[in-house]
């Protein structure tokens, strides 16, 4: 058997989404961005989602004031937008002007939803837990918001035309290729053709 190396418990897992989460309603509270690479579905009924920020982070306060918010999943030629959202505190810079984004408030949430995200998620607050250096905000998904680009001649969404980013270890990545769907392991029949 081969010996693996054993290190102290940390934040290893990976890779991870990284997403942009828009929070404010653009009336009281100006729209704001804030890169999450913790985040992740946490249950499928109701459909919820789940991302940890830090307490001092400026879009901490605005999404326990708003109770909404919003995840904008980026094409990998945000990358570059995504890591200036993830450094910048929105106390000091209106990230949406300073990036040329375009921001429109949500079908279902006042918080934005970014135009140049393939796909966005629209959010309420259900509940949020403290657990040490971050928060957890868990949150129901209202509405998904897809650019008509991704859904294909059947009416399903193609994911592999949006392009997605993925984090690992304080690197960005885009997607691979798909080497398989769930299930196809114990399928009967050939599945679909996997896509390169």
């Amino acid at each position: 058997m081969k010996e693996k190396v054993v290190w102290q418990g940390s934040t290893q897992l990976a890779p991870v989404p990284v997403v942009l989460v828009g929070c404010g309603n653009n009336t009281d509270i100006p729209y704001n961005l804030i890169t999450v690479a913790w985040a992740g579905t946490v249950c499928s009924d109701p459909a919820m989602l789940g991302i940890a920020i830090r307490p001092e982070r400026h879009s901490y306060g605005i999404i326990e004031k708003c109770g909404e918010f919003t995840v904008n999943l980026p094409s990998r030629r945000l990358a570059k937008t995504v890591d200036y959202c993830g450094v910048v505190s929105g106390r000091d810079v209106d990230k949406i002007k300073k990036c040329s984004l375009h921001a429109f408030p949500g079908k279902s949430v006042s918080a934005p939803v970014i135009e140049e995200c393939p796909i966005t998620l629209e959010c309420k607050l259900q509940n949020t837990i403290p657990l040490g250096s971050h928060t957890l905000f868990l949150g129901v998904i209202e509405a998904i918001q897809l650019d008509p680009e991704l859904i294909d001649p059947s009416g399903r969404m193609d994911i592999d035309r949006a392009d997605l980013l993925a984090y690992a270890h304080g690197h960005y990545y885009g997607l691979g290729e798909c080497i398989g769907h769930f299930g196809y392991s114990v399928r009967k029949k050939p599945g679909p053709v996997v896509r390169k």
